[in-house]
């Protein structure tokens, strides 16, 4: 089963949810959290979602990596300015469940040629 969202004037966060909800499968009667759905979303205009407030000046994401002196900081217009398909992909990855079959379910994520 394919699911298209489109983008456009939607929340980063809100739209996010969504397709976490999506991949996982739970809209569908026959939810089970053990077996994986073969549900695909596919994203069109991402490059038109909105931030609310000041988030995309003021939102800041950190990466540590152990060592001292190894924390990475970056701001989210930075980061959009990159590759905004990177930027959706990282926050519907971290709102899956953190297990073995995350990395299965992030897979059926897909974006729109144009974006």
């Amino acid at each position: 089963m394919t699911y298209e969202i489109d983008a456009t004037n939607q929340s980063l966060g809100r739209l996010a949810t969504q397709i976490a909800i999506l991949l996982r499968g739970k809209n569908s009667p026959s939810y089970n959290p053990r077996i994986l759905p073969n549900i695909e979303v596919k994203i069109k205009n991402i490059n038109k979602i909105k931030f609310t407030g000041n988030k995309l000046e003021n939102k800041v994401y950190h990466h540590y990596s152990g060592y001292p002196g190894g924390l990475k900081t970056k701001k989210l217009s930075d980061l959009w300015a990159a590759d905004p398909r990177r930027v959706i992909r990282q926050s519907v990855y971290r709102m899956l469940p953190k297990n073995k079959s995350r990395d299965k379910i992030i897979k059926n994520l897909k974006f729109e040629h144009n974006a």
